[in-house]
């Protein structure tokens, strides 16, 4: 585990988590994801605060219902909080009018020792909950975006796929550049 802070245009902090991918059942849950394991895909990476609260399914299943345009541009989603992956579980069976998140389209990591909040820098150390951070890591595992909100504010899924297209141009991108907008010339 590395614990570096995270920074825009270096290595992203690597991690090893146990996670929700492929179970199908409680008994199967805690195969291990990695940062390594996305190598040559984009990523979004974000965390959360915890399980079973009031804006954290707003953004997880928002996220999960565009799931299919992130795949349609070579990008992977991973969701973690401080919660133990036996609690993302319980929440993935829990129906969505319950407050659940049943359906989810991608993995949940488990970060319960802390130390991968702590290296992306969003670890609330009072709470031992991690604030809400979202980044996208460039198929070379080099962090290109990072963002941070208030725990009372969800993010938004339009502005996370127009930012992840934006940096997969390459190009210079203006203020609200768009796919299919014109890129700034360096003169």
């Amino acid at each position: 585990m590395s614990f570096m802070l995270a920074q825009v245009g270096k290595p992203a902090p690597d991690f090893k988590l146990k996670s929700t991918k492929g179970a199908t059942s409680s008994k199967d849950l805690g195969s291990e994801l990695s940062l390594s394991d996305y190598k040559g895909r984009w990523l979004v990476f974000f965390f959360y605060p915890l399980d079973f609260t009031f804006v954290c399914p707003t953004e997880i299943t928002a996220l999960s219902d565009r799931a299919d345009e992130f795949k349609a541009v070579d990008c992977d989603i991973v969701g973690a909080s401080t919660d133990s992956v036996f609690s993302h579980w319980a929440w993935i069976n829990t129906p969505r009018e319950k407050n659940g998140i049943a359906g989810l389209k991608y993995p949940l990591v488990a970060d319960f020792t802390k130390e991968t909040a702590r290296a992306y820098g969003v670890l609330n150390e009072g709470s031992g909950a991690a604030q809400r951070g979202l980044f996208i890591i460039d198929p070379e595992g080099i962090l290109k975006y990072a963002v941070v909100t208030d725990d009372n504010v969800g993010r938004s899924v339009d502005e996370t796929i127009r930012v992840l297209q934006a940096l997969q141009t390459g190009g210079l991108c203006p203020a609200e550049w768009k796919p299919g907008k014109a890129l700034l010339q360096k003169v």
